[in-house]
């Protein structure tokens, strides 16, 4: 059954202000900056900026949280966050509606985040007593000692998310960080903070004050965020330019940091793939629905000599049948629009670069011609596009677009479709498409990559890990791996009287020094 949308009016959060200790706080300079409907290039509010002064007010606040929070049971902790997941399910369809208006993807495609929010909630709450440490065997007798570790929680975190799926990512990511007694605070994307801040206001009286904050703003509140001594560790889901300004400056401090950030990710199709379910994955693997921006899109298919003509030419027409721009709260739009115009101007580019650089140009090629009279002419929309006769040395080929642009290249030979595939600085994702189990077996040892798919695109599994190597980030999330980065392992060693006089029994059973 389709979903119940409210009217988009009744949708949008009453609160402009920033979110902490449990409170909306107006900033202290009150200093504001718009946010657009990119479907329309139109002005939707001004929403707070929090400047260095309101992060401190912030972190001190979950700082005090912490300090109560940390201390919860686990059955306390399951519930806040369990109730949290039923509000997210009841409210799905009016986060979505808000997530399209201030995002430009199509509502009809984020229904689904609330309930991926709600089940990583679930989905951490239910991983909490796996938060314990170990008993150790150690180099004495245990009548001497005893040797154990346990989990603690780090403190404050400072989570930021994407703009493409803001509200998704602020529900599932902060599942992790309080599930392991610690407090978080999002910052929202400043093109999209909207379903942010509705999202505070459902579960504002859902966690204690201080446990979940949010703080829209710029470039000033992610420096004061990361820099701030209170703040233990700094995740990012975003840009590899962002990820190593963070990292630079979360270095210097001595701060942990995790990172999802940008991919180039190939789809490499074998002559014997299955070629109606190949050409149905290559034009879902770009995700044209939200115009490319994903950082998992297979934005590089490499399909196989014997292939390559007649599989292009499907997925041509797949791609020109399936996805026209529209309202993105409109539930029939198939396509939505960039984030803003800055973007569109950067995607246009690598457009006009490929066709200077010698690609050719299948279908799509710059802004849609037909959108004068509509209610969105204004909007950041770019064709679906394809180019073929791609090179490796091509920029379409080695950078990350982060729009609707698939470059598709030919290959014969094994082992240089491998050097091609590993040439990019991006390790993320990557799909392999065969029949035959030694030949995705011999792929998947070889492909530089964190995630890989067989004969499939683009799905996450919750409790398979998922992240990237070379640039495209550190660490590991929607797995218990996630729930053991926000803690810190402490090693307790007790003598129970039974060692007096250990002398050269330290240096003769493995005490490593004394340091």
């Amino acid at each position: 059954m389709a979903p119940n949308f409210p009217p988009i009016e009744e949708a949008l959060p009453l609160h402009h202000d920033l979110f902490y200790d449990g409170k909306w706080q107006t900033p202290i300079t009150d200093s504001r900056r718009e946010t657009l409907n990119p479907s329309t290039g139109q002005v939707i509010g001004k929403i707070a900026d929090a400047s260095t002064t309101d992060v401190d007010k912030a972190v001190e606040a979950a700082h005090k949280a912490f300090l109560s929070w940390k201390k919860t049971t686990m059955a306390e902790r399951q519930g806040y966050m369990r109730r949290a997941a039923a509000i997210l399910r009841e409210h799905a369809a009016e986060l979505a509606l808000v997530e399209s208006y201030n995002t430009g993807n199509p509502v009809a495609a984020m229904v689904i985040d609330a309930e991926r929010a709600a089940n990583a909630l679930d989905y951490f709450a239910g991983l909490i007593p796996m938060l314990r440490g170990e008993v150790l065997p150690g180099p004495f007798p245990t009548e001497d000692y005893l040797h154990y570790t346990v989990r603690e929680p780090m403190g404050v975190v400072a989570r930021f998310v994407a703009s493409n799926h803001p509200f998704m990512f602020a529900g599932a990511r902060m599942a992790s960080v309080i599930a392991g007694g610690n407090t978080v605070i999002i910052k929202p994307p400043e093109q999209a903070p909207l379903s942010c801040l509705r999202l505070a206001e459902l579960l504002e009286n859902v966690f204690p004050p201080g446990v979940v904050n949010i703080l829209p703003g710029g470039a000033e509140c992610g420096q004061a965020l990361t820099c701030h001594p209170l703040v233990r560790k700094v995740s990012l889901i975003g840009s590899v330019a962002t990820g190593k300004i963070i990292m630079r400056n979360a270095g210097s401090l001595m701060k942990q940091t995790s990172m999802e950030l940008g991919g180039k990710n190939a789809l490499i199709a074998f002559p014997d793939a299955d070629i109606d379910h190949l050409v149905r994955s290559v034009a879902a693997g770009m995700n044209f629905t939200w115009a490319g921006q994903s950082c998992g899109s297979t934005s590089r298919v490499f399909l196989h000599d014997s292939i390559h003509d007649e599989v292009l030419a499907r997925v041509v027409e797949v791609v020109r049948k399936g996805f026209r721009p529209g309202l993105a709260t409109d539930p029939t739009t198939t396509m939505g629009s960039l984030i803003s115009k800055a973007a569109q101007d950067r995607v246009l580019n690598y457009i006009a670069s490929a066709r200077e650089e010698g690609a050719r140009l299948v279908t799509g090629g710059g802004m849609f011609d037909d959108l004068a009279g509509t209610p969105v002419e204004g909007g950041f929309f770019v064709q679906p596009t394809i180019f073929a006769d791609v090179t490796p040395d091509m920029k379409i080929a080695r950078e990350e677009i982060f729009g609707p642009v698939m470059s598709v290249l030919r290959w014969s030979d094994e082992s240089e479709l491998i050097r091609i595939v590993n040439s990019t600085n991006y390790g993320l994702t990557g799909s392999i498409f065969t029949k035959d189990l030694a030949t995705a077996q011999r792929m998947i040892r070889q492909v530089e990559a964190g995630f890989v798919w067989v004969n499939d695109v683009c799905k996450h599994f919750l409790n398979v890990p998922y992240g990237g190597i070379k640039d495209s980030g550190i660490g590991r999330d929607e797995c218990i791996d996630e729930l053991f980065a926000y803690t810190n392992i402490k090693s307790v060693n007790i003598n129970l009287g039974g060692a007096t006089h250990l002398g050269s029994r330290l240096s003769q059973a493995g005490q490593i020094s004394n340091t």
